[in-house]
C-alpha cells in the first residue's frame, strides 16, 4: 500500500496541514523564506503529521488543533534535518541537493533555529501545557540524541543496546511525542495516551530500521541519497554492529577499520560483508519485531478507519524501499 492510500482517510486534513506550514513559514527575512520553503518543498512523507491526525482522530477528535499541532511537529522534524545535513555534511536528501550544500552551513543552522523557535511559538498559542511539556521535552531529547550520535560516529565499539537508544532518542521520540499528542488534543484517557505514545515510539525505531537496511540495499533513485551514505560518516549503525558480533574475523576486522577511517573507500568490502553475514535479515527482523510492538500497542483503541490506518502504517514502515 501506498503513503497516498495510507492518508486517503486524512487527506483533507493533511492539505490544512499544508495550509498551516505555509502560513506559519513567512518571514520578513527573506532568506529565512527562502531555506524554509526549499526545505519543506522537498517533499517527505510527512509521517509525524499524519500520526498527529490519525491518533487524534482514532480517538474521535477532527478540529484545527490538530492541524496546527501537526505542523509544529513537522517544523520540528524539518528543523532537525537541517542541523542533520550540516553535522554530516550530506549533500543529498530527497533525491536533490540539500539546503547546506544550496544555501551553505550557516544559513541552514540559523533557519533551523528559526523553524524550532517558530515551533514553540506556535505550540503556546495552542494553549495546553501538556502541549507544550510533551514537545519541549522531545526536542531536547532529540538533541541528547543528536549528541549521543556524534559521541558514537567512528566508534567500533558501539553496541546494539547504545545504537537503539539513539534511535529511541534521535528518531522515535518525535514518533512518540506526535502520537502521544494526538491522544491529548482527543482528551483520551491515560491509558490511551500510553498507548499511542509506545505505538509512535516502536514506529519510529521501526522506521529508522528499516532506513538503516536501505542505506545498504536501496536504490539511490527510491531512496534519495547516496548508498553508503551512514558507513562514510562513520556510524556503526544495527547491520554494521551485527558484522562485528556474528561476522568472521576478517569481516569484523572490515567492518572496524571502515567506521574508524569513514570514507568510502571499503564500501565493496562491507557491503559483502553485510550480505554474506546475514546482516540485512537481523535488522529487518528486529524491524519488524517493533512494528509488531506498535500495531499490539494499540489493541486497547476502538476499532475504526483510524485505527486500522494506524496498523497499515505500521505494516508500510517496514515493507518499503524508500
Amino acid at each position: 500500500m501506498s503513503l497516498q492510500q495510507l492518508y486517503a482517510l486524512i487527506g483533507d486534513d493533511m492539505k490544512a496541514v499544508d495550509a498551516v506550514i505555509r502560513q506559519r513559514l513567512h518571514s520578513e527575512v527573506v532568506l529565512v523564506n527562502q531555506v524554509a520553503e526549499y526545505i519543506i518543498a522537498g517533499g517527505g512523507k510527512r509521517m509525524r503529521p499524519a500520526l498527529v491526525l490519525l491518533a487524534s482522530g482514532a480517538l474521535g477528535y477532527r478540529g484545527a488543533h490538530s492541524h496546527e499541532l501537526a505542523a509544529v511537529v513537522e517544523f520540528i522534524h524539518t528543523a532537525t534535518l537541517l542541523h542533520d545535513d550540516v553535522v554530516d555534511e550530506s549533500a543529498l536528501r530527497r533525491g536533490r541537493d540539500t539546503a547546506n550544500a544550496v544555501f551553505g552551513n550557516a544559513a541552514s543552522v540559523l533557519v533551523g533555529d528559526f523553524l524550532y523557535s517558530r515551533a514553540f511559538q506556535m505550540m503556546v498559542q495552542v494553549g495546553r501545557m501538556r502541549v507544550m511539556e510533551v514537545l519541549s521535552d522531545a526536542t531536547n531529547i532529540i538533541a541528547e540524541g543528536e549528541v549521543l550520535q556524534l559521541m558514537n560516529c567512528h566508534d567500533p565499539d558501539v553496541d546494539e543496546a547504545r545504537y537503539l537508544q539513539v534511535i529511541r532518542y534521535k528518531t522515535a521520540k518525535l514518533f512518540e511525542a506526535a502520537a502521544r499528542l494526538g491522544a491529548i488534543i482527543a482528551g483520551g484517557s491515560e491509558a490511551q495516551e500510553t498507548a499511542l505514545a509506545d505505538y509512535g515510539m516502536h514506529l519510529g525505531t521501526a522506521f529508522q530500521l528499516v532506513d538503516d537496511v536501505l542505506d545498504y540495499s536501496g536504490q539511490e533513485a527510491d531512496t534519495g541519497k547516496h548508498l553508503g551514505d551512514d558507513l562514510a560518516e562513520g556510524k556503526p549503525t544495527l547491520p554494521l554492529i551485527h558484522v562485528m558480533q556474528q561476522g568472521s574475523p576478517e569481516q569484523a576486522a572490515c567492518v572496524r577499520r571502515a567506521i574508524e577511517t569513514g570514507g568510502r573507500d571499503d564500501f565493496p568490502a562491507v557491503l559483502a560483508a553485510i550480505r554474506q553475514s546475514g546482516a540485512l535479515e537481523h535488522t529487518l527482523t528486529r524491524a519488524r519485531e517493533a512494528a509488531r510492538q506498535a500495531a499490539d500497542a494499540i489493541s486497547i483503541l476502538p476499532d475504526s478507519n483510524y485505527k486500522m490506518s494506524l496498523l497499515e502504517l505500521a505494516a508500510f514502515a517496514v515493507d518499503r524501499s524508500h
